[in-house]
């Protein structure tokens, strides 16, 4: 795994949760967990589950009797998950690299994962290891961001550091928004035994109420904030220039338009 995704540590879990959770991830959490029940699997995994947010709706949409497993490579973000659910309530949590599942073959109807597949440094082992945990007919539900283009703010995050860090650049908003391109990932999905892939280009300009707790998340939820600090920056003060620049772009209360791209495919 990448070091930009096993770095979710300290505050971070929170801040992402807080701040970037109803902006970037609520309403396409809503989308895959419906695409993932409306197949009734019996046993579902979900690879960086992260906080909890599409975990949340799964275990809210799915059958009672439905096992349910969440797992993360970062125990911490898996803490805050935990905080979602009362006890008794049928989730499974575990630390568990999505490139090396600890589970045996066969062992899963669905699998989702939700904007964690541009993070891992070996994508063809993260297929066939979507492959060999499914059983046959399982499907496997996956998700990305479309490019910057298509995603103003995190481009402007990604520039803005760009130029305050001329020479050394930090480099975090560059990985989830560069995979992308829907044939590679088609060829990589079919080359793991994948078949009947489908990808739909999903759209919205998601309402910000609040446009400084948004810019917070950018920083401070997620390992860029580290990459500040190392580089000598003040985060704080690198969050105020990005509240004022998003209050430009976007308005306060704004929209921000987001784009994604939504897979799936089935395990013959």
């Amino acid at each position: 795994m990448s070091d930009d995704a096993t770095s979710f540590l300290g505050s971070i879990p929170e801040n992402y949760d807080r701040g970037l959770g109803p902006v970037f991830f609520t309403d396409f959490a809503d989308e895959i967990a419906r695409r993932a029940a409306a197949n009734t699997p019996a046993r579902v995994l979900e690879t960086c589950a992260g906080t909890g947010i599409v975990t949340r709706r799964l275990r809210d949409r799915l059958p009672a009797k439905t096992q349910l497993v969440a797992t993360d490579l970062n125990p911490p973000m898996l803490e805050v998950a935990r905080g979602k659910f009362a006890p008794g309530e049928a989730v499974e949590f575990q630390p568990a690299d999505a490139t090396e599942l600890p589970f045996p073959d066969r062992s899963f109807d669905a699998l989702v994962c939700q904007f964690g597949v541009m993070f891992f440094p070996d994508k063809a082992k993260s297929y066939r290891e979507a492959y060999r945990v499914l059983a046959p007919g399982g499907h496997y539900l996956f998700s990305v961001w479309d490019e910057h283009r298509f995603n103003p703010a995190p481009r402007l995050v990604h520039e803005m550091l760009g130029g305050l860090f001329p020479d050394d650049p930090p480099r975090f908003y560059e990985v989830p928004f560069a995979y992308h391109r829907i044939d590679p990932i088609r060829e990589a999905a079919a080359k793991a035994g994948f078949s009947d892939f489908r990808a739909a280009v999903l759209h919205i300009d998601k309402a910000v109420p609040d446009m400084a707790s948004f810019a917070r998340g950018l920083i401070y939820g997620n390992p860029v904030v580290e990459q500040i600090r190392s580089r000598g920056g003040d985060p704080g003060l690198i969050l105020d220039k990005l509240t004022e620049s998003l209050r430009r772009e976007f308005g306060d209360p704004g929209h921000v338009p987001l784009q994604i791209i939504v897979f799936e495919v089935t395990r013959p």
